[in-house]
């Protein structure tokens, strides 16, 4: 299962994509998309998905 980034609710920040140990976020548009083909929910890396922790709006970054 991957995350998505729920973009009604993303700032645009950018702290998920640099967060991302498989440079699966991309920008577009303003906003910031998840490629669920390369998102692993970071296990192997993290204990935790690293998009979910770093965005500073609660629930943006969800298992989609």
């Amino acid at each position: 299962m991957a995350y998505k980034i729920i973009a009604s609710m993303c700032t645009g920040c950018g702290a998920c994509e640099f967060e991302c140990p498989n440079k699966a976020i991309k920008e577009s548009d303003g906003v910031f998309i998840i490629k669920a083909d390369k998102c692993t929910e970071c296990e192997g890396a993290f204990d935790t998905p690293q998009c979910a922790a770093v965005c500073p709006v609660d629930d943006t970054c969800v298992p989609a």
